[in-house]
């Protein structure tokens, strides 16, 4: 099981990637490490920050995916119908956007930390973006 350190903005997290349920997205995530850009407040999903990647292509399809995330799992929306992105829920998310629901591969989950979650989605919510790193752990 591989172990991830997600660095965002104050605050540490431990976590794993969901190797077993979403094996090419674990894959193609783990080729771009350490991966650092920037989290941002969700705006149509509820209570999740998101990373917005534009047009990256991750080059992987559905797998293990789902529209509403349990607070400390993050998911991969690969494309399609809205850009790609990563979001990671700090509370209760039912995944959008403008064009209606979403699904995303559920691919990493919080492992500790996690009563920093809250704290991490307000301070994204009122003070602005938050540099987050992701790294091996």
């Amino acid at each position: 099981m591989t172990q991830l350190k997600i660095t965002a903005g104050p605050f540490t997290f431990g976590a794993k990637l969901e190797e077993a349920l979403a094996p090419k997205t674990c894959a193609a995530f783990l080729a771009r490490l350490p991966f650092e850009s920037q989290v941002v407040h969700v705006r149509w999903s509820g209570e999740g920050v998101w990373i917005p990647l534009g047009d990256l292509d991750f080059e992987v399809g559905y797998e293990n995916h789902t529209s509403y995330p349990a607070p400390g799992q993050i998911i991969l929306y690969p494309g399609g119908i809205s850009e790609t992105e990563i979001l990671l829920a700090y509370g209760g998310v039912h995944f959008a956007c403008k064009m209606g629901q979403l699904a995303g591969n559920h691919f990493i989950t919080i492992t500790s930390g996690q009563e920093n979650l809250a704290a991490l989605g307000k301070a994204t919510l009122w003070q602005g973006a938050q540099k987050i790193v992701f790294a091996r752990g």
